[in-house]
């Protein structure tokens, strides 16, 4: 069994007890199997004993199942209820019953905050900056790992922020733009780095602290900044990490990308919502954006947001409403799409972002 030998180094912290993690069996044979448990048992497994939480809790645990390609990946909804305050939702794909489930746990003091970043690395989850009522914008930063099931403070941003850009680029939180900001550094972004534990700012002329979308694709962060009241064209900048510069989008590109976008095995989608709700696909050898399909009326609950899992892409809307697209069976087709669909919640929330985490 040498692949079982793979988790040798991972187990080396609970060496030290002789009690074993499964009964008759070699602790790595017994991680070998527990590794290879649904993540929605995870929680189950953890009131086994004392050692089987902290197992599924540590950074081994996590490593372990990156590394044999084990992770789950669960949707994470940020919204907002009729109290005006902030909550969250979590969908778990491969679940039988596939139903969004509310997380009852977000820090008091930021539940009345607008304008909230929202971005997710490795196992955890960050909430960053935002507004209050008679408050300025922050630079608070705080962090939800869902592996513990716990709350920390993280460290501040360097520039308090509001209505922010937020993401992830070679392992690295971006928070750009925004408003809220110091007058010193009106066109900036931050740069977040686990390794460090380090946010440091940097300042570029081309970035519109006005953001209403982003996404991440071939290495590059793009985002869009709204039409321009002169032109009505759409402004958008791309950010090339190798000399640090942002640069201006290709226009054709731009003047597609008017409404939400999620980048799926390197290819641009973007759901047009301008005319009910029509999904495009940007070809980037042909520089042209070409119609997928709409999606019914009866399904999809405007505003918006996306999510990318394998070969799907997640439409969530208003209530948690959620359309699943088979991309692969819906490319090429005309007229409206054939799709799956997830019941909605019993509320009307507003979905603020959606955010996917692998564990």
């Amino acid at each position: 069994m040498a692949h079982v030998e793979s988790g040798s180094h991972y187990v080396s912290h609970v060496q030290e007890n002789p009690v074993p993690l499964i009964p008759g069996l070699p602790d790595d044979v017994a991680h070998f199997c527990l590794a290879r448990v649904p993540r929605r048992y995870h929680a189950v497994l953890k009131c086994v004993s004392k050692r089987w939480r902290a197992l599924l809790c540590s950074e081994e645990w996590y490593a372990y199942r990156r590394k044999h390609s084990l992770r789950e990946t669960w949707i994470y909804a940020l919204c907002r209820d009729k109290f005006d305050q902030l909550c969250y939702y979590v969908l778990d794909p491969l679940s039988p019953r596939r139903s969004w489930k509310r997380i009852h746990d977000l820090p008091p003091q930021i539940l009345r905050r607008k304008g909230i970043g929202f971005e997710v690395l490795g196992k955890k989850l960050y909430l960053l900056g935002g507004f209050a009522w008679l408050e300025d914008a922050t630079d608070e930063a705080h962090c939800y790992d869902v592996s513990t099931n716990s709350w920390t403070v993280g460290p501040n941003m360097s520039t308090e922020r509001c209505y922010f850009a937020c993401e992830v680029l070679n392992e690295k939180i971006y928070a750009i733009g925004g408003s809220g900001l110091k007058a010193s550094v009106p066109n900036s972004w931050d740069v977040y780095d686990t390794c460090t534990n380090i946010w440091e700012s940097h300042a570029d002329p081309n970035i519109i602290p006005e953001i209403e979308d982003s996404f991440v694709m071939d290495g590059k962060i793009y985002i869009r900044c709204g039409q321009s009241s002169v032109t009505s064209n759409v402004y958008a900048v791309v950010y090339e990490p190798l000399n640090g510069i942002w640069e201006h989008v290709d226009e054709t590109l731009a003047s597609g990308w008017r409404g939400p976008a999620v980048v799926l095995d390197g290819t641009l989608y973007v759901l047009d919502e301008s005319s009910g709700t029509r999904l495009m696909v940007w070809e980037k050898d042909m520089k042209v954006w070409l119609p997928v399909g709409r999606l019914s009326l009866l399904l999809t609950r405007p505003p918006c947001q996306l999510v990318a899992i394998g070969k799907s892409i997640f439409v969530i809307g208003k209530g948690c409403s959620t359309v699943v697209i088979d991309v692969g069976k819906a490319c090429g087709m005309e007229g409206v799409m054939m799709a799956s669909s997830i019941p909605k919640l019993g509320s009307d929330d507003n979905v603020i972002s959606c955010k996917c985490l692998a564990l």
